[in-house]
């Protein structure tokens, strides 16, 4: 075997083996820097401190939307010690018959873990099927990443999930407001779901979207 064949198989090789794993950390965390005027992606070390670790803002409920869900997510845009360790997580509470509407997160898969109360949960894969079940407190449900899925409490007393994701920054994407925004034209929608402008502006109406 010649010394340029050799070579190029060194870094044929090398490359595969990049590519198949993620890189090692080089430190024991990075802590976001949240101080816009420096460029500096991590906060010094030595100025952290325990609470640095530490969130409590799931403590309680938030805010019920018209849908009768209150989330409030714990990722790295409001818990800065979650940068590059690929991890987050929401509190989901729902009132009686609150809904969490369809919705996927492109960055990360989910696990849905019941606390309290009783859920209609499931999820639509790509051959269209859904894989759906009521969960009662204790139960777990996974939602592979990407995948539209959905919740609602089919109880009569308020309901609360905690969900976890593998990314520092899952992303959220709800259908109805992703769909029926007001950025696309109203004779797309038209013709892809069967609905008049009136029906339309019906949707975008209840939903609040415009």
């Amino acid at each position: 075997m010649s010394l340029t064949v050799t070579v190029l198989f060194a870094v044929l090789l090398h490359g595969c083996v990049t590519l198949a794993s993620d890189p090692d950390p080089v430190r024991d965390f990075c802590i976001a820097n949240t101080d816009s005027a420096t460029n500096i992606p991590c906060k010094n070390s030595s100025d952290a401190t325990v609470e640095d670790f530490i969130f409590s803002g799931i403590k309680s409920h938030g805010k019920f939307s018209k849908t009768g869900l209150a989330s409030i997510p714990v990722n790295v845009n409001n818990f800065p010690c979650l940068n590059t360790l690929g991890v987050s997580l929401v509190r989901a509470d729902f009132e009686a018959g609150g809904v969490n509407v369809p919705h996927f997160h492109p960055r990360a898969t989910e696990v849905a873990y019941v606390l309290e109360g009783k859920i209609y949960s499931g999820f639509v894969d790509t051959q269209n099927r859904v894989f759906a079940k009521v969960l009662e407190k204790g139960e777990v449900m996974v939602f592979p990443r990407g995948l539209v899925h959905f919740q609602m409490n089919v109880g009569d007393k308020p309901a609360t999930i905690l969900g976890s994701f593998n990314s520092e920054n899952p992303g959220l994407m709800r259908i109805p407001t992703a769909v029926f925004g007001c950025g696309i034209k109203e004779e797309l929608l038209e013709k892809a779901f069967g609905l008049s402008v009136k029906d339309i502006s019906k949707v975008r109406k209840n939903l609040h979207l415009c």
